[in-house]
Order: structure tokens, then C-alpha cells, then sequence
């Protein structure tokens, strides 16, 4: 299986890899490969995480306080948010 962002969720991915990148040199890329191996774990396993609501389900990063909220589609996961766990719930629920 493989996954597709949606455009919000893929600036978002990279907004924060920015942020952390410039509080400390590396931090971006410790980030991202936390993101990266949090949607490897899901493509393992899809229906392993937790339903956040109707067929929206989120995986937690190990590290770093953000989640991957995501759908399982017929071919393909597509990542909806890549969310910090402080953000205002629901944000992310007009996106398609």
C-alpha cells in the first residue's frame, strides 16, 4: 500500500519540519524521519490505530507531540493532517 497527502496536510508536514529545523540544526530532519516512521507503521498496518471519528483514524509519532490523521482508501492511505496534538480539535475536518 502506499499514501498520498493532501495539500494542507503536506504544507503542514512542512511547515513544521521548518520550525524545528530552525530551533535547532538537525531537529527538522529528526522530526521528519519520526513522521516518516509513524506512516510507515500505519501502511503496515492500517486498521491498527484507533478511529478518531467516522473512518478518520490517527497515528501517534513516538517523539515528537504530533499525530497523522488519515483515511484508508481502496488503493491507498491518504494522510488528511499532520496534526500537533495542541491544535484546535476538528481543524482539520474540511479538508478533501
Amino acid at each position: 500500500m502506499t499514501h498520498v497527502f493532501l495539500a494542507e496536510a503536506r504544507l503542514e508536514y512542512r511547515e513544521a519540519t521548518v520550525f524545528y529545523e530552525e530551533r535547532r540544526r538537525g531537529l527538522g530532519s529528526q522530526f521528519s524521519v519520526e513522521v516518516e516512521a509513524a506512516i510507515g507503521r500505519i501502511l503496515e498496518a492500517p486498521h491498527r490505530w484507533p478511529r478518531l471519528e467516522e473512518d478518520v483514524r490517527r497515528c501517534f509519532t513516538h517523539t515528537f507531540p504530533y499525530a497523522i490523521l488519515y483515511t484508508i482508501e481502496a488503493d491507498f492511505v491518504l494522510i488528511l493532517a499532520v496534526m500537533h496534538c495542541s491544535r484546535e480539535p476538528g481543524y482539520w475536518k474540511n479538508r478533501q
